[in-house]
Formats: C-alpha cells, sequence, structure tokens
C-alpha cells in the first residue's frame, strides 16, 4: 500500500556523518508498554483471573494460582497493588484478615488481556496459550517493537536495519537488531523484496492487529492508572491509525478521501492529529499522516470519544463532515479489525 501527499508520516533520517557518534536521548515509555508488560508475567495474570471469580485470602489465592512460593507470590501481590490493580480489605467472615480483590482499574486490566488473548489466538504459526512461554515472548517483542518506534516507522513503509538505524537515533544499531531479531522469530515483521543495499522488512498483517491490545492497554493505563502526566504523543495516534488501516473492510461501493481527526483535549492529545485514507472499491490503497482540510469526508473526535468507538462500533459520540455513511462504515471496520477473531 502506498503513501501520499506531503510528508508521509516516516520520521526525517538523522543525518550520519562517519565517524561521528550520535547523543542517544532517553527514550519516553509509549502507550500500552507498561500494562502489557504486566500482563506478560503469567502470575500476574493468572492472579487477576482468580481474583475475577471473587476476592481471595493469601492462601486461597495460591491454591487457585497453582500454589506459587509465598514470597513470591507476596511480591507479586505487592506490585500489582502499587499500580493499582488490587486492593486489600478485611473479610468479612474472619476478624483481623484481609483479602485481595480487583479494583475497577483490574477489571479493566481483564478486558486488555481479552484483546491480547484474541491477539495470540490468530498468531501466524498457530493460537498462543496467553500463559505460555511463547505469549510471553510474543508480547515482549511486541512491546519492544512499538516501545522502540519501529512499528511506528515501519508502518509508512518497509525498512532495513540501516535505515531504521538512521530513522531511530535514539537507539543504538545493535539494540535494534536485537528487536528486530525478535519481532522477526514472533512473526511481527518478515523480510520484503530488496532493491539495493540491505533487507527491508514489513509488518506482518499479525503484527498490525496487534494496534488491538495495544490500544486497550494504552487506553488502560491513561484513563484508570493515572498516566496522564503528559499528553500522548501525535506520532503513536498516527501510527495506531497507520498500522491497522490495511485491516479494514468497506462495502465495495466506498470510494474516495476519508479524514481520520483525533482532537486535542481532555489530556490526552496535545494537539489535533490524524491520517488520511484514500479509498477505492471498499479497500484503503493508500495512507498519509497528518491532517489534510481538503478532504471530502471526515471524522472527528476526542481520543476517547475513538477509543469508546472503536470499542462498541457505536459512532454515535464522533462528528461527521461530507458523507457521513462513509465515515460510519471506516468506524465500524475499525471496530471489527480491532475485535479480531471473537464473535
Amino acid at each position: 500500500m502506498e503513501t501520499f501527499g506531503d510528508g508521509t508520516g516516516a520520521e526525517v533520517p538523522a543525518v550520519v556523518r562517519p565517524g561521528v557518534d550520535r547523543r542517544r536521548a532517553p527514550r519516553t515509555a509509549r502507550p500500552g508498554n507498561e500494562a502489557l508488560s504486566v500482563l506478560a508475567v503469567p502470575l500476574n495474570l493468572q492472579v487477576l483471573q482468580a481474583l475475577s471469580e471473587r476476592p481471595m485470602r493469601l492462601a486461597e489465592l495460591r491454591k487457585a494460582t497453582g500454589l506459587p512460593a509465598q514470597t513470591t507470590l507476596r511480591g507479586h501481590l505487592a506490585n500489582l497493588s502499587e499500580i493499582g490493580l488490587l486492593t486489600k480489605r478485611p473479610t468479612q467472615q474472619m476478624p483481623y484478615a484481609v483479602e485481595n480483590a480487583l479494583t475497577m482499574t483490574g477489571e479493566e486490566m481483564l478486558f486488555v488481556a481479552q484483546r491480547l488473548e484474541t491477539w495470540l489466538g490468530e498468531a501466524p504459526e498457530g493460537p498462543i496459550p496467553l500463559e505460555s512461554a511463547a505469549a510471553k515472548g510474543a508480547v515482549k517483542a511486541l512491546v519492544d517493537g512499538w516501545g522502540s518506534s519501529m512499528m511506528r516507522a515501519l508502518a509508512v513503509r518497509p525498512m532495513s536495519l540501516t535505515e531504521l538505524d538512521s530513522a531511530i537515533p535514539e537507539l543504538s544499531y545493535p539494540a535494534l537488531e536485537r528487536r528486530l531479531s525478535s519481532m522477526r522469530i514472533a512473526g511481527l515483521v518478515e523480510a520484503q523484496p530488496s532493491q539495493g543495499a540491505g533487507t527491508p522488512y514489513g509488518v506482518t498483517e499479525w503484527a498490525r492487529r496487534g494496534v488491538a491490545p495495544l490500544v486497550a492497554a494504552g487506553h488502560c493505563e491513561r484513563v484508570h492508572m493515572g498516566r496522564r502526566e503528559s499528553p500522548l504523543d501525535g506520532a503513536d495516534v498516527e501510527a495506531a491509525f497507520l498500522l491497522a488501516a490495511p485491516l479494514l473492510q468497506l462495502p465495495v461501493s466506498v470510494s474516495g478521501f476519508c479524514q481520520i481527526e483525533v482532537e486535542a483535549g481532555s489530556g490526552l492529545v496535545a494537539r489535533p492529529t490524524g491520517v488520511l485514507l484514500r479509498l477505492e472499491d471498499g479497500r484503503v490503497v493508500a495512507t498519509a499522516s497528518g491532517l489534510d482540510g481538503g478532504a471530502v469526508v471526515t471524522a472527528s473526535g476526542s481520543a476517547l470519544e475513538w477509543f469508546e468507538a472503536i470499542k462498541s462500533g457505536e459512532t454515535g459520540r464522533l462528528r461527521f463532515v461530507g458523507a457521513t455513511r462513509i465515515g460510519e462504515d471506516v468506524v465500524r471496520s475499525l471496530h471489527l479489525a480491532f475485535r479480531g477473531g471473537e464473535g
């Protein structure tokens, strides 16, 4: 799929002079990384799933999670409580005893786990059980690829390792090489035909579907885990839509240009941002990051309104300009793409 317009969304490569070492700026955590990293630890997930049935005391919880060492379980419970997923409260049956219970944030994290489980169930080599070591590796590769901005770069076009090294100067070449290798082994990227020096890698369809758990995790962090200290990076918002765009399946009668706009405000996005889609016979054939005032159809809303629309498939909270039906079709197709293999 091609990109078009002035500025295709690719980051401007850093100028690298032979013999000159680049400064490595500190990285900031990408939205979704923390929540998915929590779920990548099998015991954390087992605790959340067990407590989704009812609150439990420590002894009950040990039995429900396969009898891990008491000190190990206590450590995990402390970490989950610290980030707001669990709370301790007195039991009604036994004086001075306490039980562990899910908070609303913990319940929202289980929704993230459902999205993650659906995504893992669509793995290219066959379904991956959520609590398996293979799942831990796949989630780590997804988190590392997203957190390092590699998926943002590859959402625009396939790139070789050398090109990625120029586009992402804050990571060293060996660090990028390790991440790219992990993503390749996990099935998130695959080699593309080479037009010159170096092998370009592009994201797979499965990697694109990984946007679903990433978006759900990012929403959980921002709304339920108090990660509102700084606005979302507009490039992250654009990357999520650029990755998801090729998954859209619209009625064959749909053609034209549609602007997806995320409005600034609500402490989530510092500036308006979005992507422009070119549609032909129900398929997205080209994309461009940023906003274009000349788009025939525009679907706009805040980051939270977009999340709710994609989560539910309901379009009532978004605002449309132009052919409303086309905008609504795009939103509903995003909902189906993010829902994945769920019934």
